[in-house]
């Protein structure tokens, strides 16, 4: 029996027993973690178990957490586009529009600070935020246990996962759990790169890789593998005056003005439009843009310079790009819709 298939075994039993199912499972068990991958870091008062993961996955899908019953987690990320919508900005309940485009939920379990700006510290006050605010779900967790209160699925899972009924403290901690096992590290890149398949990659997207890390582009310096991010802000000359502050809304220091969360880039074929506020169509664009260096800012980053590229090299890095799309992610059931 496969791994997945043993999880949801285990989980049957949980339910089953309507027991508190709490004590975690070997990580391997539950979580498929690319051997190159950094170890995964998980809060010990929510260890991964089938059970939580199981409560997890059911409330990412459930639109009943939404104000007028049309809006789950799903609804900005669905799993074909890498759990990213499409969408220059985000649609929420009652048809509100955010002003940010949706980030890929791709190995989230590793950012140490969510959001483009930071400015939430783990998974487990994230998963909270959207429910709350007004251009998302505009919806208090109070209303959906209001909701749930006679369901008895829902009070069976959080029984099995957290040992309590239907509460903020399970909707969180669930949804945060569900999202740690979001893992990509699947690609043709990985398999060229790190599991020795030198037929893994074009001629185009070897060129591509080339670039990528050469000291002509320093991409690699802001995108490192294996998760093609290092996590710090940026200031990548977008725009000479910014009309979303990036980090200075929560920082308030006007040396954060315009910086923006570095984004991994797996699956970034997947993921358009591009930028923190889906300002850009396509790879081409973006790659484009690096290639100019940018407009004037007093923040930009001293890494941002025109490049020269040609465009066949251009045309090669956006190979080397669609070359880290993790088909097996974007297809693997045990992510889907339950």
């Amino acid at each position: 029996m496969g791994s997945r298939a043993a999880v949801h075994l285990l989980l049957v039993l949980c339910l089953a027993l309507v027991s508190a199912c709490t004590d975690d499972e070997p990580m391997d068990a539950l979580v498929q973690v690319p051997a190159w991958f950094p170890p995964m870091e998980v809060p010990a008062e929510n260890g991964l178990t089938p059970a939580r993961i199981a409560l997890g996955r059911k409330l990412f899908y459930d639109p009943l957490l939404s104000a007028d019953s049309t809006v789950s987690c799903a609804s900005c990320h669905l799993q074909p586009m890498a759990f990213t919508d499409g969408r220059q900005v985000s649609v929420g309940s009652f048809g509100r529009t955010g002003f940010r485009n949706a980030p890929s939920l791709a190995n989230v379990a590793y950012v140490p600070r969510l959001n483009a700006d930071g400015g939430i510290a783990t998974l487990e006050l994230q998963a909270q935020a959207p429910i709350f605010a007004h251009d998302e779900m505009a919806f208090a967790i109070a209303g959906f246990l209001v909701r749930i209160a006679n369901d008895a699925t829902y009070a069976a899972m959080f029984q099995a996962a957290y040992g309590r009924a239907p509460d903020a403290f399970g909707i969180s901690r669930g949804l945060a759990a569900f999202e740690r096992t979001m893992i990509s590290g699947s690609s043709r890149f990985d398999r060229y790169e790190y599991q020795g398949d030198a037929t893994a990659l074009s001629e185009a997207e070897v060129r591509g890789r080339q670039l990528f890390f050469s000291s002509r582009t320093d991409c690699s310096a802001c995108h490192t593998p294996p998760l093609f991010t290092t996590f710090d802000h940026a200031n990548i000359g977008l725009y000479a005056a910014y009309a979303d502050s990036g980090r200075a809304r929560i920082t308030l220091l006007p040396t954060d003005n315009g910086k923006f969360r570095i984004p991994g880039l797996r699956n970034i074929a997947l993921t358009a439009p591009y930028m923190h506020n889906g300002s850009m169509a396509s790879l081409q664009q973006v790659v484009a843009h690096f290639n100019t260096g940018g407009v004037a800012h007093a923040n930009k980053d001293a890494r941002i310079r025109p490049l020269g590229l040609s465009a066949q090299e251009q045309s090669d890095l956006v190979a080397f790009l669609q070359a880290l799309t993790d088909e097996a992610f974007v297809t693997d059931p045990d992510l889907a819709r339950p």
